[in-house]
């Protein structure tokens, strides 16, 4: 098995072999546009667009704004983009990873085992010199057998109880993390015992993740220790899969909690912490 990234050197080398690996264009914003229209104008040679919402989450619900999906659906969908058994996968985004990672933990939960993260993204590759290519691509269809369960997940309880004994990374803004603001879900604040570890913090300024020695004392002052439980969750379960990768090149293991803020809200029961 690979390393979780991949840099544009290396990637570009392997597009050139008899085999090379599917290339996913997962390119999203919260607020819009669709990412698809960015990926016509130009995307990585021979990348297939997959859309978040369609291709990587189930649909929005009691559950959050991106759950899982079902693993059938999923496997229709990835097999539909080109994804194979024993083929390697490479997914990129904009530039941080903050979506890209969303694809790598998905089929990393389904029983992919060789799946990398673009490191810089789209922008990585233009600043290379790299070329683009604009238009859709028709993939071969891929034959992925899924495997669900292939990364830890957290539920809304397992969320909580990480909070308390743990330790459970907010991986929003600060000024979410806090309430202050409050751009999407219905209810402000976060989930109480979480610490603030905006995703932000994991990549330069250019999108490139950070060393692993260097991600381990971002983790390590925020109370992440070796025996800690670790967790981790945004607004719906997207970014947060960066911490989870950026966690990985720490060599610290951590469960995802996909339902995120825009689950627990769904439920008034449960409890909000802000300030």
């Amino acid at each position: 098995m690979t390393g979780p990234l991949v840099d544009v050197t290396t990637l570009a080398a392997e597009l050139g072999l008899d085999r090379p690996p599917t290339l996913l264009d997962v390119r999203w914003r919260l607020a819009g546009p669709p990412g698809r229209d960015d990926y016509l104008a130009g995307h990585l040679p021979g990348a297939v667009f997959a859309d978040l919402d369609r291709d990587l989450a189930g649909p929005p619900g009691p559950r959050g704004r991106h759950p899982l999906p079902d693993p059938s659906a999923a496997a229709q969908a990835l097999r539909r983009l080109g994804v194979r058994d024993g083929g390697p996968v490479v997914v990129y985004d904009e530039a941080d990873g903050s979506v890209a990672a969303r694809a790598w933990w998905l089929l990393r939960w389904l029983g992919h085992p060789d799946v990398r993260v673009l490191d810089g993204g789209l922008h990585a590759w233009q600043a290379a010199g790299l070329p683009l290519e604009t238009g859709d691509v028709e993939p071969e269809p891929g034959d992925l057998t899924v495997r669900p369960g292939g990364m830890p997940e957290l539920d809304a309880a397992g969320a909580a109880r990480v909070a308390r004994t743990g330790r459970l990374l907010d991986a929003r803004a600060v000024e979410r993390y806090r309430g202050e603001v409050e751009p999407v879900d219905p209810v402000a604040g976060r989930v109480p015992g979480a610490v603030s570890a905006p995703s932000t913090g994991n990549v330069t300024d250019d999108g490139h993740f950070l060393p692993g020695d260097v991600l381990r004392e971002r983790f390590a002052a925020v109370g992440v220790q070796p025996g800690v439980a670790v967790g981790a969750y945004c607004g719906s379960g997207v970014t947060a899969a960066q911490t989870v990768l950026a966690l990985e090149l720490a060599g610290i293991g951590c469960a995802l909690y996909p339902g995120s803020w825009s689950e627990w809200v769904t439920d008034p029961t449960r409890p909000v912490a802000t300030g």
